[in-house]
């Protein structure tokens, strides 16, 4: 029987690249490294076949090498977005990303943190859209790093990157409003969530600026920031009010509210202008493009991943806090319609911007 080939070893890729064992080890790791170092170290473990092994490398440093990702809804794009933005950093350093969809449900997000104890994996990245005390002890008591990607109260004791949807809702609001509309409406997700609350604050704070009413009648929550359930909203607010324009809260609940108006014989935006919030990349594939409100969903979660990443080095250091400011980006769905003046260029390139131009 012949004998199986070898296994590659780390000593045999470094005896191939012509570097030191612990150099070939560095780079292997993700660790510094010089371009030409990295290339032969790379190209001598493709050329063996060379695959580290992950149990060995875990022992020695005392990690698993793996994040957790905890999100509502994994199914939302947003999420998506952000889950590309965490992982272009703990890819780099050497981490697996493991994701978990908690439903929106505190009960399974304390659970989440609390499981941390188990040492499955080395942090946590969760993105809480209802945040009670109880979370907020346990992300305090955490058995393990936990950075959060939300609102939380000023004064907890854990990182986090935040963003104000409120101001984000100001913007399209202010925007739709110098385009010559006034009866604004808003479809939101569920008030009593971080983001809802945040947004009916900005919608009705915008309008009395305007010295517009904010009526019961043209604000309708949806049981869920979904398609699904954006529907069931769009159908009520519709049946009771005509706006001209409607705020949404996400982009998959203005790409309801837009399905419901061409029902109803309505055209975006000669009619109805719309907006949404997130800029996914739906919005430009959509017909017709979405207006929508940016809150860096990506960069968030790079800050939030490069915070988890020095938390695991330097676990004393006080918590910390980034906040990233919304940006309008203006598309075809808010553009004014014919007889009026201004126009309005779409995708607006500033934080919080809108340029008009004479015709």
């Amino acid at each position: 029987m012949a004998t199986p080939p070898a296994r590659p070893t780390l000593v045999t890729v470094a005896r191939l690249a012509g570097v030191s064992v612990a150099s070939a080890s560095r780079v292997l790791s993700g660790g510094s490294a010089t371009p030409a170092m990295q290339q032969r170290v790379r190209a001598a473990a493709g050329q063996l076949g060379y695959v580290p092994d992950a149990a060995a490398r875990s022992l020695r440093a005392g990690r698993t090498f793996q994040l957790g990702l905890a999100v509502a809804d994994i199914g939302n794009p947003t999420y998506v977005a952000m889950m590309r933005g965490i992982e272009s950093v703990t890819s780099a350093a050497g981490y697996r990303l493991l994701l978990h969809s908690t439903g929106a449900e505190t009960r399974d997000e304390i659970a989440m943190v609390s499981s941390l104890r188990n040492g499955f994996v080395d942090g946590l990245i969760i993105c809480p859209i209802r945040v009670s005390h109880q979370l907020l002890r346990a992300l305090a008591d955490a058995p393990a790093p936990v950075a959060v990607i939300g609102n939380v109260p000023e004064g907890a004791l854990v990182d986090n990157v935040r963003t104000d949807s409120g101001l984000g809702i100001t913007l399209a609001a202010r925007h739709l409003l110098e385009t010559g509309r006034r009866r604004l409406a808003l479809v939101n997700g569920p008030a009593d969530t971080t983001p809802g609350a945040s947004r009916l604050a900005g919608f009705k704070a915008v309008l009395a600026e305007a010295g517009l009413p904010a009526t019961s009648s043209a604000i309708e929550s949806a049981a869920d920031f979904t398609y699904a359930d954006g529907l069931e909203a769009a159908r009520r607010l519709l049946d009771r009010f005509a706006p001209d324009a409607v705020l949404c809260s996400n982009d998959l609940l203005a790409f309801a509210v837009i399905r419901t108006l061409a029902d109803r014989g309505l055209h975006v935006p000669d009619d109805v202008a719309v907006t949404g919030m997130d800029d996914t990349e739906l919005t430009e594939m959509h017909l017709p493009s979405l207006t929508s409100v940016s809150l860096e969903a990506e960069g968030r979660g790079r800050w939030a991943a490069r915070m988890l990443l020095d938390r695991i080095d330097h676990p004393d250091v006080p918590p910390r806090r980034e906040q990233m400011g919304p940006r309008l980006v203006i598309r075809e769905s808010s553009l004014p319609t014919a007889g009026h003046r201004g126009r309005v260029t779409p995708a607006a390139p500033d934080h919080g911007s809108v340029t008009e131009e004479q015709e």
